[in-house]
């Protein structure tokens, strides 16, 4: 009984610390595109950069591949988010950071629809700015 409770700890452990990693290393990479364009908003290599980002990471790849999103459905959420969240708060920037969060990004992809507004009043909530 000791054995499987041991077996079960350390599954556990290890999946809490591959999810604190993941997470990690998904900040990292929205605060390093963050600091690249910060002054060239505009630049349209960091749709690609986000998008590539992405891909890479196998949750984030998942919700992409789930709904069948491409780069110009980042590319006008990203407008979408540029519209009335651009700006800075510490290490969160609405439309750069909203994209590496699997629960924001599952929301951004399900009403990508939806207005710039609520959308990006959505994200600054879920970042509580």
């Amino acid at each position: 009984m000791q054995i499987v409770l041991l077996l079960i700890l350390t599954i556990a452990a290890v999946i809490f610390i591959f999810g604190t990693w993941r997470a990690l290393k998904m900040s990292k990479k929205s605060v390093a595109l963050i600091e690249k364009y910060e002054n060239d908003k505009k630049n349209p290599a960091l749709i690609q950069e986000i998008f590539d980002a992405l891909r890479e990471d196998f949750r984030l790849n998942k919700i992409l591949q789930q709904h069948n999103a491409t780069l110009d459905d980042i590319k006008i959420l990203h407008r979408k988010l540029m519209k009335w969240g651009d700006f800075r708060k510490y290490n969160r920037y609405v439309p750069i950071t909203s994209f590496f969060n699997v629960t924001t990004l599952k929301y951004l992809l399900e009403h990508k629809n939806d207005d710039a507004k609520s959308l990006t009043e959505k994200m600054m909530n879920h970042f509580h700015i």
